[in-house]
């Protein structure tokens, strides 16, 4: 477990720890231990729409603020260029185990703050868990929103939003992209639209440090009042998804779900033994849940397919079969997932072209790329590696012509797409350019 404590939550060391949860189908929440987002990836619901690809960047974060016998204490920090925010004063603690942890405190109220992305779903779910232990106050949460691809930036962008308003749900139609509502709900309080309200330019400070225009716009369509009693201790849950029926998620349950699925997976990897937990040193067994939480976030399913793949990294890219077949081991074989290693190596036969493995598939269409010399051969080593582990005679069989057709295509030499890879005399691959 990651934990900051109040005397460690200084703002520049903070705004450069950052923090992931992903929803196994390419989508993610990312921001910083401040949440203040540094990053035009940033942001609590980045879904793909053609899973794991054309992610796009939806609710970027929410600000919430306290009101308390008149005074408002606002809770969030964000950035422009010539000023920061300094809602990070009421924090706490910021903590990630299985999902982060944000706990603000003012005065008597402490409001705890979790978040949470359905498991194969383009949903998140933030829960409050709020204890006031002093007089009447009032919450209010504004979500800021975008609609762009994670890539770009809507820079001095004028947004055009349509809210159709149910209690306290929200469907918002953003830049006329009504095939693709955006759903938001809270279990709770009162729903102000706001009319033409929007945060301009928002500063990523990462951008700029990488060489790309820092700034953009986004927009805030309304805010949610929630009255907290004097002496009360209550819940509210907010969601915000693609997926229409968000007022039946227990976002709870959503959360008890995700942390049961990560713990099956850490007693599946028999990394230890759990009927004598108490041989191994907790750092131990802390360091096995950390690698599995870890390295499941790489693990996603593509519909399209029917079948998973590993993605090659966060927040940039998709899967490459490279990085696939470099970490393939370490992520599926060590953590005994061997059912999803089956899976990954079909993902990586299925379009074999003149011998080549597809190095990658396009974020917009699917499309296999052709753009690696050896993804072909780091295959071979990988189908070594799950017989070494399995001992799965049949399915190395079930593969096994298409490894042959491999073999065949380097002798013959290859020349598809702009490579031009052949075995030399010296009985090394070669490869250039056409």
């Amino acid at each position: 477990m990651k934990k900051f404590e109040k005397e460690e939550l200084k703002l520049e060391k903070l705004l450069t720890k950052e923090w992931l949860i992903t929803n196994g189908i390419g989508g993610f929440a990312s921001s910083t231990a401040i949440g203040c987002n540094t990053r035009k990836y940033h942001g609590l619901l980045v879904a793909p729409f053609s899973a794991p690809g054309r992610r796009k960047l939806i609710l970027s974060k929410i600000d919430e603020s306290l009101e308390i016998e008149g005074d408002s204490y606002n809770l969030y920090t964000n950035m422009s260029n010539n000023y920061i925010s300094d809602g990070n004063k009421y924090l706490e603690r910021f903590e990630k185990d299985y999902i982060p942890i944000f706990t603000y405190k003012v005065k008597d109220v402490e409001i705890k703050k979790l978040i949470c992305m359905e498991y194969e779903k383009n949903t998140v779910c933030v829960l409050y868990k709020i204890k006031n232990k002093g007089p009447k106050a009032k919450l209010t949460l504004a979500p800021i929103v975008n609609y762009r691809d994670f890539h770009q930036m809507n820079t001095n962008h004028e947004y055009n939003l349509k809210q159709t308003i149910k209690d306290q749900k929200v469907t918002l139609i953003i830049d006329h992209n009504a095939e693709n509502p955006v759903y938001m709900n809270l279990s709770e309080g009162t729903y102000i639209e706001h009319k033409n309200d929007s945060f301009n330019n928002m500063y990523y400070l990462e951008e700029e440090k990488r060489g790309f225009y820092p700034e953009e716009n986004l927009a805030v369509p309304g805010r949610y009042e929630v009255e907290i009693e004097e002496n009360e201790e209550k819940d509210i849950g907010f969601v915000c998804s693609l997926e229409d029926n968000i007022e039946e998620i227990d976002i709870k349950q959503v959360i008890n779900n995700e942390i049961i699925r990560i713990r099956k997976l850490v007693l599946a990897s028999k990394l230890y033994d759990t009927k004598e937990e108490s041989k191994y040193e907790q750092s131990y067994k802390d360091l096995i849940q950390e690698y599995i939480i870890a390295s499941d976030n790489f693990v996603v399913f593509r519909p399209n397919f029917r079948l998973h793949t590993l993605i090659a990294g966060y927040p940039w890219f998709l899967d490459w079969a490279r990085d696939s077949l470099i970490s393939f081991e370490g992520l599926l074989l060590i953590p005994r997932r061997y059912e999803i290693a089956k899976e990954v190596l079909l993902t990586l036969v299925r379009d074999i072209k003149f011998g080549l493995v597809p190095n990658g598939y396009s974020g917009f269409d699917s499309r296999p790329l052709y753009n690696s010399a050896d993804s072909s051969l780091l295959l071979f080593e990988a189908v070594y590696k799950y017989f070494e582990y399995t001992n799965d005679v049949t399915f190395v069989k079930g593969i096994y012509s298409r490894l042959k057709s491999i073999i065949k295509s380097y002798r013959e030499g290859i020349d598809l797409d702009g490579n031009n890879i052949y075995l030399d005399d010296d009985f090394l691959i070669v490869s250039r350019n056409s």
